[in-house]
Parts: structure tokens; C-alpha cells; sequence
């Protein structure tokens, strides 16, 4: 079977504003409600989110994510509206781009062969 892989990431000057990679940050921190925990659900170090969060925050016009210090009762992140908003946009594209992709490169994949060929190295 053949697949049409599509990714999409918004840059801002150097930096990749969002991708997929960051929307899928955003959602585990969602459904943690901890950049700690969303880490290590993705397994990535506490200091890799937190920079891809600086950077989603810096980027877009309103923070995406907000924290709050730690204490007796804990620390915690949540998405703000406008982060909810950011996501919901971002998953609306993809599925809108795939669903264009894949049907305008039926032809092109009818093209491949049923099977991979082993004696071919990449």
C-alpha cells in the first residue's frame, strides 16, 4: 500500500511557529495540564517542550500556553483560548490539505508499482 505524507509548519523569521510536532505538544498538554507530564508522554525532555513552548508563545500574537509556579498545591500549564483556537485552525488545514492531496495524486500514485523493489537502495 502507498501513502501521501503531508506536513505543514508555519515559520516565523527563523523559527518553525508550528508544525506538527508542536500541535501534538499543545493536545498532550491539554490532557495533562502540565508541560512535565506532556513531556514525558511524548518522550521528550521537560527543557525541549518548554523551549518549543516559548517559542509557539513568542511567535503568535497571544500566548498559546500559560503556566503557573509550582507550590503546595503544584504547578500546571494550560492552553488558553486563543491556543485552543491556534490547534482547532492548524487540524482544520491538515485534514482540508490531505483530503486535496489525496485526490489529486490518485493518478500519480496509480503510477507506483504494487510493490517495493528490493534490489533498489535508497
Amino acid at each position: 500500500m502507498h501513502a501521501v505524507k503531508i506536513k505543514i509548519q508555519i515559520t516565523s523569521g527563523n523559527d518553525i511557529a508550528f508544525g506538527p510536532g508542536k500541535a501534538d505538544l499543545l493536545e498532550a498538554i491539554g490532557r495533562y495540564g502540565s508541560i512535565s507530564a506532556a513531556a514525558k508522554s511524548m518522550n521528550m525532555s521537560y527543557k525541549r517542550a518548554w523551549e518549543l513552548v516559548a517559542v509557539m508563545n513568542a511567535s503568535f500574537k497571544q500566548p498559546l500556553v500559560v503556566t503557573s509556579v509550582g507550590g503546595s498545591h503544584g504547578g500546571g500549564a494550560i492552553l488558553t483560548e486563543f491556543g485552543f483556537e491556534v490547534l482547532r485552525l492548524y487540524r482544520e488545514v491538515l485534514a482540508k490539505s490531505d483530503q486535496f492531496v489525496l485526490s489529486e495524486m490518485q493518478n500519480l500514485l496509480s503510477m507506483l508499482s504494487a510493490l517495493p523493489n528490493p534490489d533498489l537502495t535508497s
